[in-house]
């Protein structure tokens, strides 16, 4: 099991130790998209939504989630985030009709801000499925996933399927 970092040579689950990692910048870009109905999608543009302003609340659940990754997943560190913000784009096409969400976090660290961006992401697009529920539970979340990272000793990373997603 030498290539999963979070077990020992026992199989049990640790927290990786990174004292001896060097202090880098580290930033990480999650993104995912939650699929609404025509009706949903026009109340969130004209910020007609009885609950109040999805994306802006939607915004504050994602950045705050983002700052408490470590107390939602068991073995991630608890890191002191200099940056994050969430961002949202309204997509409409072919009678289709999405809200995407990005999210990016940045620190200076001795280990990266991945699982805090998907965090975020996560947590914004389910922030608008609860905003949204009364008028049509039928909203999907989909295409999670880390677009960029860079920073650190496994180097960067970009999102290959970038134009497909």
């Amino acid at each position: 099991m030498s290539e999963f970092t979070h077990f020992d040579a026992a199989g049990n689950a640790l927290m990786v130790d990174v004292s001896d990692k060097a202090d880098t910048t580290r930033v990480a870009v999650a993104q995912g998209k939650i699929c609404v109905s025509r009706e949903i999608y026009e109340k969130i543009a004209a910020g007609s939504m009885t609950k109040g302003d999805v994306l802006g609340v939607a915004r504050v659940a994602g950045i705050m989630a983002a700052k408490r990754t470590s107390e939602l997943i068991p073995l991630c560190h608890l890191l002191q985030l200099t940056k994050c913000m969430v961002d949202f784009e309204l997509l409409a096409e072919n009678g289709s009709y999405a809200v995407q969400a990005q999210c990016l976090v940045k620190t200076t660290g001795k280990t990266g801000v991945e699982m805090e961006a998907l965090t975020g992401v996560q947590i914004a697009l389910l922030t608008i499925y609860d905003m949204c529920k009364a008028v049509d539970k039928a909203m999907v979340i989909t295409d999670v996933h880390l677009l960029s990272k860079a920073g650190g000793k496994s180097g960067d990373f970009v999102w290959k399927q970038a134009s497909k997603a």
